[in-house]
């Protein structure tokens, strides 16, 4: 029997107003998706003003972290699964329009279990890694001590 870590609303509301916040700072109108360890969305803003297309893709990115348990930037860096020589190419083909290969999706992984994704959209790759960063932070920081987050870009479980 295996014991479970579940993420709540309130958890995706406090990595949400990170998001938000880091967001402004780098000055990107994000979208930005929090999902559960199924891929389903418990949370989803979209920044005032931020692009129509943003909600998708953010909760694309997100739904392909949490399912796939890695960032999804990993998957067409070079020798990557996603790159036309991986064993994973065209992969993205599988789901279309809900699995992305690109820079902004992060798993939420919780003291080893991955227990959802965030997915961001809007900036550019620099401006997309720091708000989902930020939102991971800011879970840890909630979660306090008793919980270990993984907060850096670079995750594969």
């Amino acid at each position: 029997m295996k014991s479970v870590i579940k993420l709540e609303l309130q958890e995706a509301k406090v990595m949400i107003e990170a998001a938000k916040q880091a967001a402004e700072e780098a000055g990107a109108l994000e979208s930005i998706c929090i999902v559960d360890d199924g891929g389903y969305v418990i949370a989803l803003e979209r920044m005032d003003g931020g692009r129509i297309t943003g909600p998708e893709i953010a909760i694309a990115k997100a739904f392909t972290a949490s399912g796939h348990k890695r960032s999804t930037h990993l998957f067409n860096q070079p020798g990557g699964p996603a790159t036309t020589t991986g064993e994973a190419f065209g992969i993205h083909a599988m789901l279309p329009g809900k699995f992305a290969i690109f820079v902004g999706g992060f798993p939420v992984v919780v003291n080893g279990q991955v227990v959802g994704g965030v997915g961001v959209s809007g900036g550019n790759g620099e401006q997309d890694t720091a708000v989902g960063t930020a939102a991971l932070r800011a879970l840890q920081e909630y979660l306090g001590s008793d919980y270990e987050v993984m907060t850096q870009a670079d995750i594969k479980k």
